[in-house]
């Protein structure tokens, strides 16, 4: 099994639920965020004053699936996501060790 953690623009959200909707992954986490990384954050201005916007407002989805998935997910979410522009995001693979399902109690791929 493998966790995928995708931070993305906000605004591609329903898109790439859309996506992985399609694939029949029937489940994911989704967490409004903020970062930065090569975009810097940007320069705002608000009643007349300018100033600088460092934490840019991001989603992060984590979606458990089974390994033999993990592929198409990933092309899934990278092409929903995609918009060509610094920003789109990136997608972080780790290994999950274990899933329980805490109605039934069923485990690992069964839990999913």
């Amino acid at each position: 099994m493998k966790l995928v953690s995708a931070i993305i623009k906000p605004f591609k959200l329903d898109d790439v639920r859309e996506a992985i909707a399609g694939m029949g992954i029937e489940g994911m986490t989704v967490t409004e965020v903020k970062g930065f990384g090569r975009q810097k954050g940007h320069t705002e201005l608000y009643r007349g004053a300018e100033y600088q916007v460092d934490f840019l407002p991001k989603v992060k989805l984590e979606i458990a699936t089974k390994a033999e998935n993990l592929e198409m997910l990933l092309e899934a979410i990278t092409k929903a996501a995609h918009t060509g522009k610094i920003g789109d995001g990136k997608i972080f693979v780790t290994d999950l060790e274990q899933a329980v399902r805490i109605r039934t109690g069923e485990l690992d791929n069964e839990a999913l």
